[in-house]
């Protein structure tokens, strides 16, 4: 991870970035996470690491798991039929 210590969350509570739930208060923190994320240099590193080791909790990149999961999902399926990989940011 040599992105982390240019990443725009160091300093930030790492709780933020892992909201329990989907109640308001745990969307309001994800939102608040992932606009921590929205001004990060290394957002695109953290987001392929995210994916590439298979964080299945927290925000990480900007994305949170049902985002991170969707992206897997059309990777797969763009292998399977063949089709180029783009970034996920």
């Amino acid at each position: 991870m040599w992105w982390l210590s240019d990443a725009a969350c160091t300093g930030a509570d790492p709780e933020l970035f892992f909201p329990i739930g989907s109640s308001p208060p745990a969307a309001d923190q994800a939102v608040r996470a992932k606009a921590i994320c929205g001004s990060c240099p290394v957002r695109s590193a953290c987001l392929e690491w995210s994916l590439a080791t298979y964080q299945d909790a927290g925000v990480w990149g900007g994305l949170d798991e049902e985002e991170r999961r969707e992206i897997r999902r059309l990777r797969r399926r763009a292998v399977a039929d063949g089709r180029a990989l783009e970034p996920a940011v």
